[in-house]
């Protein structure tokens, strides 16, 4: 696959995902896919534990992926984005608490025979813990 059909790929997948076709995995992601930043500990290794991952966020946050950019080169895509979502469920670390969340990313995904194979990301997590109410937000700005 050529650099704009791995971007195809990848905005196909978060449509997927957001219209909450978890089955999609199946097709998109390769069996023996690497997560090298799982979101929780104890989930499973591989394709499976990412559907335990969508599973888990589109049941406790319902929401949205938005791609502020998308770079791709060979067979990596690197996608800047902005998830959405109310946390309406319990969460490993939070129980509900109806808050409105946002949570920037920059994922790099790694594609190959028309398979995600790859993951790597970064996230802005102390902002996330913070709208969780797991960290206490910044102290008010002194006037």
């Amino acid at each position: 696959m050529d650099s704009d059909e791995n971007k195809r790929l990848m905005r196909r997948f978060y449509q997927e995902i957001d219209a909450g076709n978890l089955d999609v995995i199946d097709e998109l992601v390769a069996e023996d896919y690497i997560n090298h930043d799982p979101p929780f500990p104890g989930l499973l290794p591989g394709r499976e534990g990412l559907k335990q991952a969508f599973k888990l966020f589109w049941d406790a946050t319902p929401g949205y992926h938005e791609i502020d950019d998308m770079l791709a080169e060979g067979d990596k895509v690197v996608t800047r984005l902005t998830a959405r979502g109310t946390h309406a469920g319990d969460l490993p670390i939070a129980p509900a608490t109806g808050n409105q969340l946002e949570m920037k990313a920059v994922a790099i995904h790694r594609i190959e025979g028309g398979k995600i194979v790859e993951h790597w990301s970064g996230k802005d997590r102390l902002d996330f813990l913070t709208q969780l109410g797991v960290l206490p937000g910044p102290p008010p700005e002194s006037a």
